[in-house]
């Protein structure tokens, strides 16, 4: 009868360790993908930040280009520019209310 009770205890210090071990090698990986996620997040706010750089840069360019392409024409320019105007009215109003 000690034997087998020995025999149990032994058996369930073993299944003890394995699940400690395990446990450890689990908690390990989290903390790796949880870092790895951060920095993907990082990454990713970052892109966004750039890309929004780059649309504003782009709808600057593209801007100065309809000015140039119209710089023969004054007065089509002059209505571009009024257009322009308008929107941007309609977008304050927007943020206004």
């Amino acid at each position: 009868m000690a034997d087998e009770n020995i025999e149990i205890v032994n058996n369930l210090q073993h299944k003890i360790m394995r699940l400690v071990d395990r446990y450890q090698r689990v908690k390990s990986e989290n903390d790796m993908l949880k870092a790895q996620n951060d920095q993907l997040t990082t990454q990713l706010e970052g892109s966004a930040r750039e890309m929004a750089d780059l649309k504003e840069k782009y709808n600057t360019l593209k801007f100065s280009k309809t000015i140039e392409k119209s710089s023969g024409d004054v007065h089509y320019a002059k209505i571009r520019i009024n257009q322009i105007v308008r929107e941007i009215d309609k977008c304050i109003a927007l943020l206004n209310r």
